[in-house]
């Protein structure tokens, strides 16, 4: 199978809020967010594996900064590392004022995505392999975020995360 490099995977989308994205305050809605950041996510997914995928998990998604109506919405997503048939992406989101030439950083979160074959059963995708010091920072954190995903989620025991662990003892 062959390799592939974040940079091949990266997505960047951009989308003006309009008052039907809105909430009674003029913010962005956090559902509509999610919406677009789900849509990106998958793109930077398929990108990276050349087929259907879904949507596993999404780490903690937080609203540092409200996206005011009339601002524009820009979502960057990129894998930063593939397992077996797993891809966990990074997503960034910001938000800007075009008119006050202002652009601010208001959520941050990583998504895993499942590739699929034509059965819809999960099938295998290709190798991630970083090229910046940050990209190999974010692959070497993957492991770590994946072992606590599958904690929480109930899928490992604790005793057997031993990257996890690794942090906390010598």
């Amino acid at each position: 199978m062959i390799e592939k490099h974040p940079v091949e995977t990266y997505v960047m989308m951009s989308e003006l809020v309009l008052p039907n994205d809105t909430n009674t305050l003029g913010n962005l809605m956090g559902g509509r967010l999610m919406h677009w950041m789900d849509i990106a996510a998958a793109i930077a997914a398929q990108k990276h594996c050349n087929c259907a995928v879904v949507t596993a998990s999404v780490d903690n998604v937080s609203f540092n900064n409200p996206i005011k109506l009339g601002n524009l919405l820009t979502i960057e997503a990129k894998v930063t590392r593939s397992f077996n048939t797993s891809m966990e992406i990074y997503l960034k989101v910001w938000g800007e004022d075009l008119s006050a030439q202002y652009k601010y950083l208001t959520n941050e979160a990583y998504a895993t995505f499942v590739a699929l074959d034509p059965n819809g059963r999960p099938r295998p995708v290709p190798k991630l392999v970083p090229q910046t010091e940050e990209e190999k920072k974010m692959f070497d954190g993957a492991l770590r975020r994946r072992q606590l995903r599958l904690i929480l989620g109930g899928k490992m025991s604790p005793k057997d995360a031993d990257e996890l662990r690794s942090l906390f003892m010598q």
